[in-house]
């Protein structure tokens, strides 16, 4: 079954799409305050890991040209996923993007029960974070794609199906 095929009612429809800006104008802004910000770093964050992966990510914030491709990264990462989800532009590689992202965030900064940040979140959490709950509404995207229906997607993949490709 084809994409275009695939029916939705309307107000899934409208829930995915909505669903989708909402996340996308969350990494857009997220992506664009730090660009703004020429004092921005993941340094602190990165420094403050823990858990499993913390030595790989204090490791990281302790090499800075390492530091620098990370920020770079982080920042156009989160700028390229929210416009990718706004737009309806490559929808699928912006939601797969966004669930690496943020498992990076989760690795960085799992939810345990002995983890006291410096940064704090300002969340209460026990194993579940608002990372992870966003990898599942970004998931949720992938299984239900939005993007061929009511985005810059159905114009691209529109016409390379007319194409023949």
């Amino acid at each position: 079954m084809m994409i275009n095929e695939k029916k939705y009612s309307e107000i899934q429809l409208s829930v995915l799409v909505v669903s989708r800006i909402l996340i996308g104008w969350y990494c857009l802004y997220e992506g664009v305050v730090k660009l703004m910000n020429p004092n921005w770093t993941s340094y602190a964050y990165l420094s403050d890991s823990k858990g499993l992966f913390a030595p790989l990510f204090k490791g990281i914030a302790a090499n800075p040209t390492l530091l620098q491709v990370v920020d770079f990264l982080n920042v156009w990462g989160l700028v390229a996923i929210g416009l990718g989800l706004i737009l309806g532009l490559f929808t699928h590689v912006a939601a797969i993007a966004g669930i690496a992202l943020l498992g990076l965030y989760c690795l960085s900064h799992p939810a345990l029960i002995d983890a006291n940040y410096l940064m704090q979140s300002g969340d209460n959490t026990l194993w579940i974070d608002k990372n992870l709950i966003f990898i599942f509404l970004l998931l949720i995207l992938v299984v239900f794609p939005t993007g061929r229906i009511i985005g810059i997607d159905r114009l691209i993949f529109k016409k390379r199906k007319s194409d023949g490709k």
